[in-house]
């Protein structure tokens, strides 16, 4: 049997038929920005496995296009545009629910990265997510673990990129140790084999310089795991120039990669090299890779390692039914972790969630949204409900403040950098001054989202469950405009909470919405 099995995950994390819109048959894709290649899996959930149904790639080298300022050239942009508008084309008629791009190292680093994300997401009709290095290096776990037996394995798995490098340990499906690291396969080709060049020289400088970078993973990586994984892209390529060279399908050994680099080292440069299993893709990369890989080894004493065909995009089509599942989305596990972490009172978040779901349910019809991005806008708001408070263990007073900088600044495990960012401006925003907030007031679901959260955190102000029945709150979008009604009795039994919804209609006269407060 092929030690590189092709992608058919056992999706083992949620149950496909517990209230999940994506049901058995539901096509889905994940979408990886990658430094050296853009890379597209289409998936059908077939009775809780995720079948192949067509992968496509293409090299499109844009962690080259970076220049000295950390900025994107025209023509690496360009070239990531023209990709991403055949991506599009196949994903004609894709759920935007079945659907997930990701972007990795290069866009992280890249100061016109907006410039690029804002085309780039036109073209492939879907969103662009800029997800954190131990975001992608769960990811990547996720998409090794899942077709590999033993549950009760602890195992290390590794990828090297064109611009970072994941190291990642963890037992069965579960990580307990990642980190990413900014060495990767484009950086090193041109830094340290430029023009092609392969010498001993190169070879030395670059293995050095790798383990320089990579030291700090002894501490974490070098013990307590028993076998190790590679996850495609420059580790598969050496896997397979190995097989070509006589040596087992899919596995790399200490001393087949040092036989390896010799050659690559007799050969002089990439355009003598006449290696059985080298692709032309990999030509220029392939002494930067060799080099990565024997620094990883040699820290961390490693004497075999497996290479497998699944990495990044098939952890990112697992997480993507997960996410479809309460229980299962790993991005709900995540915020409760750092609300336990901040010790944030659970009783007063979840007055605070009632109240903000309440006043959420009643704008269902002012949007129209499908069922599943209804319920995922629901779920955003429970989450900042959870985390308004998160800062209040470093300051009361400006505690939303700091709660937004943790949320904004945290590895948030599930999290894309831009998912951080927007949860981060509501609970910056669930107190206090409107027009502090750097918000897109044109997204009505965000302000809604905030409205439902102000509301609910102000008639939550005495730290009890609030009466909240006979209050309306209705949606006037196209006008930009709230309405809360209430009735006499209920001014008159809360004066305070009136007072205090009078203050919230001055707030938002400092915005291009409006509210206001109806007697019934």
């Amino acid at each position: 049997m092929s030690a590189r099995p092709a992608f058919h995950a056992n999706v083992r994390t949620y149950d496909p038929y517990e209230s999940s819109p994506m049901q058995d048959g539901s096509l889905i894709a994940a979408v990886d920005l990658g430094s050296n290649s853009f890379r597209m899996e289409l998936g059908r959930l077939d009775h809780g496995s995720i079948l192949r149904v067509d992968y496509l790639k293409e090299t499109v080298r844009q962690g080259g296009g970076l220049d000295d300022q950390r900025n994107l050239s025209l023509e690496a942009m360009q070239r990531g545009w023209a990709t991403l508008a055949r991506f599009g084309e196949r994903l004609a008629g894709f759920k935007s629910t079945h659907v997930r791009a990701v972007a990795t190292q290069t866009l992280r680093e890249a100061r016109n990265r907006d410039l690029f994300i804002k085309k780039a997401e036109q073209l492939l009709g879907f969103p662009i997510e800029v997800i954190s290095g131990r975001e992608e290096a769960r990811l990547i776990y996720q998409g090794v673990s899942q077709v590999l037996e033993g549950d009760h394995e602890k195992r290390l798995v590794m990828d090297i990129g064109g611009r970072s490098t994941e190291l990642i340990v963890g037992t069965g499906l579960q990580p307990t140790a990642m980190e990413s690291y900014r060495v990767g396969s484009v950086v090193w080709a041109e830094r340290y084999f430029p023009d092609g060049r392969l010498d001993r020289a190169a070879f030395d400088a670059a293995i050095i310089a790798a383990k320089a970078v990579l030291d700090e993973a002894m501490t974490g990586f070098s013990k307590g795991w028993t076998a190790s994984y590679g996850s495609a892209g420059s580790i598969g390529a050496i896997a397979d120039i190995l097989h070509g060279a006589g040596h087992t399908e899919g596995w790399i050994e200490a001393h087949a990669l040092a036989g390896l680099r010799e050659q690559l080292q007799g050969a002089g440069h990439i355009d003598r090299l006449t290696l059985t299993g080298l692709k032309e893709d990999r030509r220029s990369l392939i002494g930067a890779g060799v080099s990565v890989l024997i620094a990883i080894f040699e820290l961390l004493g490693i004497s075999r390692l497996r290479a497998m065909d699944t990495g990044l995009r098939h952890g990112v089509l697992h997480d993507l039914v997960g996410r479809d599942s309460t229980t299962a989305d790993i991005r709900s596990q995540s915020i409760e972790r750092l609300a336990r972490r901040f010790d944030v009172d659970s009783l007063q978040a979840q007055r605070v969630q009632q109240a903000a779901t309440y006043f959420f349910d009643a704008l269902v019809d002012s949007v129209q949204d499908v069922p599943e991005q209804r319920q995922r806008h629901q779920r955003k708001l429970g989450w900042a409900t959870q985390l308004h408070e998160l800062g209040a263990i470093i300051s009361h007073s400006d505690g939303h403040k700091h709660s937004a900088y943790i949320i904004e600044n945290a590895d948030v495990l599930g999290f894309s950098n831009n998912e951080l960012h927007r949860l981060s401006l509501l609970v910056l925003g669930h107190k206090g001054k409107l027009r502090k907030l750097d918000a897109d007031f044109e997204d009505v679901r965000f302000v809604q989202q905030l409205m439902c959260l102000r509301l609910a955190v102000l008639l939550c102000h005495a730290r009890v469950t609030p009466v909240i029945k006979g209050l309306s709150l209705i949606c006037h979008a196209d006008q930009k405009r709230f309405s809360l009604q209430y009735s006499s009795s209920w001014g008159a039994k809360f004066p305070q909470s009136m007072h205090l919804l009078q203050q919230e209609v001055l707030a938002w006269q400092k915005t291009s919405w409006s509210f206001e407060l109806a007697l019934t």
